[in-house]
Parts: structure tokens; sequence; C-alpha cells
């Protein structure tokens, strides 16, 4: 049986998806249908904006008294617990310039990054080095930074700092439950799927060396040579960042959402999203992708390039964001019955939620900015996210509820949030 040709039209809408853009713009028409009182479980209430702004400025004020903020990405977990374990690794590197370098960072926030689905209440990672014990996103952080720096990830003994295709392709659900210290007592969700995305991850590299194998022999990694080709006068957009992982990376998500011939990754169906060509009904958030856009812009910096438009990316559809907006009655459900299940993450109510946190998060940046008397360009959502409301709806989630869980449960797949 033969693929059905695509239309030229119709390939187009589906790479326009593939952007910020249309995160953004997709996830503000359900905040209309929201304020409007047609979203199946959601409420929206703006008249309490105000009131969860102040409860992101204190988070703000005591983490960061000084308002020097970082921008929301891996990086900061990779120094969970006030080590710089980053620091010293590029201390002690044998690279010779700056994209080699920015190669190593690229694999190491690739990986992590894509390891870095919800890991459940009960996992934790104990850090042999420290003595320390970390849970969820930090732990996931620290064991992926110790597989990398042990050699895990590389084919080349006499290079440890590295992640190579085929060794991506052979890894197995045990390799990463070594790793991660998995056991009958402290299981990690989603184990087999986050085995399985790195496998995809190999494949894909693997098999397309005119992209990841510029510079080396194919990695993660080559995808710095790709995005640093992107630059004018060493300038780099934020949204061309993003651009590259869809384009390059899309082919690693589970099959989902295809349309004229393009796999749209996190993309998913509500019937109230309004487009004029095939994509009406589709929204997408590409979560991950962004959360990576996000932590490949340091090791961008450090490679001596600028990083602009750093707004064109979009707030992160996660729990902890999302979470912020339900604790602080921004959002309400119609049915709070809801709050006792778990939901499938293709479920309306799952697309709602996120959607609401993508349109809500740019919603909020300009209150919490004129409360600390920043301008947007001092300012930027990376920030807002990492003060911020990522940290405000961790807080808020241990207040009110003892084990620190958000107040949706969403079933995952390891790949999504």
């Amino acid at each position: 049986m033969t693929d059905q040709p695509h239309s030229s039209s119709e390939r187009q809408a589906a790479l326009n998806l593939l952007s910020a853009a249309a995160v953004r713009e997709r996830s503000h028409q359900l905040l209309q249908q929201g304020l409007e009182g047609r979203l199946d479980h959601f409420t929206v209430d703006l008249s309490r904006i105000e009131a969860c702004a102040d409860e992101v400025v204190a988070t703000i004020r005591e983490a960061y008294p000084s308002l020097e903020i970082p921008f929301h990405a891996r990086w900061r977990h990779f120094s969970a617990g006030g080590h710089d374990r980053w620091d010293a690794v590029m201390h002690g590197a044998p690279w010779q310039n700056a994209a080699e370098m920015a190669r190593a960072a690229f694999d190491l926030a690739i990986v992590s990054v894509l390891l870095d689905a919800g890991a459940g209440a009960q996992w934790r990672y104990e850090e042999g080095r420290t003595g320390e014990t970390y849970a969820r996103s930090e732990g996931l952080a620290v064991a992926s930074f110790d597989m990398f720096v042990s050699g895990a990830f590389s084919s080349r003994p006499e290079d440890p700092f590295r992640v190579d295709a085929d060794v991506l392709l052979a890894l197995n659900g045990e390799d990463l439950a070594s790793g991660f210290q998995v056991s009958p007592d402290n299981p990690l969700v989603g184990l087999e799927g986050r085995a399985s995305l790195l496998n995809r991850l190999g494949r894909v590299v693997a098999t397309n060396p005119d992209i990841f194998g510029q510079a080396d022999d194919p990695r993660p990694g080559g995808l710095f040579d790709v995005i640093a080709g992107t630059a004018e006068d060493d300038r780099i957009r934020a949204p061309a960042i993003l651009e590259a992982l869809l384009t390059h990376l899309g082919p690693i998500w589970p099959g989902r959402i295809t349309s004229g011939g393009v796999d749209l990754g996190d993309t998913w169906r509500h019937p109230l999203v309004e487009a004029p060509d095939e994509t009406k009904r589709l929204i997408p958030f590409h979560k991950l992708s962004q959360w990576l856009s996000y932590s490949l812009i340091e090791p961008l910096e450090w490679a001596g390039y600028t990083v602009t438009d750093v707004d064109g990316l979009t707030g992160l559809p996660e729990y902890r964001n999302g979470g912020l907006f339900l604790d602080t009655g921004v959002i309400a459900l119609k049915d709070p019955a809801d709050a006792d299940r778990a939901h499938a993450v293709d479920s309306r109510l799952v697309v709602e939620w996120r959607a609401l946190t993508v349109a809500l998060l740019d919603r909020i940046a300009d209150p919490i900015r004129q409360k600390l008397g920043l301008r947007p360009e001092n300012f930027p959502l990376a920030k807002v996210l990492e003060g911020g409301t990522w940290a405000t709806g961790r807080r808020l989630a241990r207040a009110k509820r003892g084990d620190g869980s958000p107040p949706l449960s969403v079933i995952s797949d390891g790949t999504v949030f």
C-alpha cells in the first residue's frame, strides 16, 4: 500500500504548527473560549490574576532578592543542592574549542530533557559524590548527569562527555533502571517509554548524518552546528532553536498525529480550535521541545552567540505552571470530581488545562513585571518561569497537598509532562 500524496498546502499548514507562534495563537483561542464559558471542563476568573501574581512575586523575592534571575533551563537542575556540576566538567574536559564544548553541552541537555517527564511521587536518586538525595526534576537531572559524565552514552572510552547514536540505539529499560537506581521500592514512572524515546533519538541521529554529523560522528549535539548555521552577526533567534528541534527531532515522538506527511509531536485535538485549513481542531504545545529550546540558549551563549527574541517561545504547559493557576483559583474545574480522577494526556480536560496554562502565563507576565518594576526586555518569560511561576506552583502544591502532588493527575507516557 503506497502513501497517499500530500498537497503542498496541507504540508505547509502542518509545518506551521511546528512553531511557538502556533502554540501561542491556539492556546489564546482556548483561553478566549474559557472566558466566554464555552470550555467543557474549566471556568476562568481573570480577577484572580493579581493575587496569583502576588504569590509569584513573593516566591521571586525570597529566592532571588537581587532579582538576578537566570533563564528557566535544565542547567538550574544540574546545580541542585548548590553544586555547579557542569562547571566542574567544563574545567576538566579535553575540548579544543568552543564548538566542541557546545556539542557536549547540547548532548547532555538533549538527553537529560528527554528523560525529564514526571518521575512519580515515590522515586528518589541518591548522589554518590555528595551523599544527597534528590527527587522529581532535580533527581532526574542529577541521575542523567551522572550517566553522562560516567560515559554511559559515549562509544569512545577516551571521551566520556558525549552522546553517540549507536549507544542510544542499543539502550534499554534495564540500562536506565540501573543509572536511575530504579527498584521495586524505588519505581520510576514511564521507564520503558523513556528508553524507547532515546532509541528513537538514536535512530534519527544515525540516519541523518548530514544533520547530526557535520563536524563529528552523528550525535544529538550535532544540532549545535545546524543552529549555529542560522546565526546572523553571531545572533540567533530563540524561535529558530525550536524550529530546528521540531524539524530534525520530530520523528522521535511516539506515533501521534501526522498531517500532510508531517509528524506533529506534542499536538492534540480540541473541537473548539479554529483554523482556515486542515489543521482545524489541532493544538500544538511542544512542551519538551520548548523546555529543550530554553535549555540550549546558554550553551549557545557560552559558544559566543547572542540569543534574541527569547519571548518568541511560550510558557511551558506542564503541571507546576498549570497547578499554579488551579491552586490560586484563576481557573477552576466545572466538575470538582475531576480532581479525584486520573486523566489521559489526550483527554479534552488535559488539552484545555495545558492551553489555558500557556495563555495565562502570557497574561500574568506583565503584572509580575510591574510589581517588580522590571521591563520585558530585562525580564523575559524565561525568567518569569524560573523565578517564578514554576517554583510557586510547586510551593503551593506542597502547602495544599502534603505530598506536593499537582491538583490534577495526568496519565503520562513519559514523554509529555
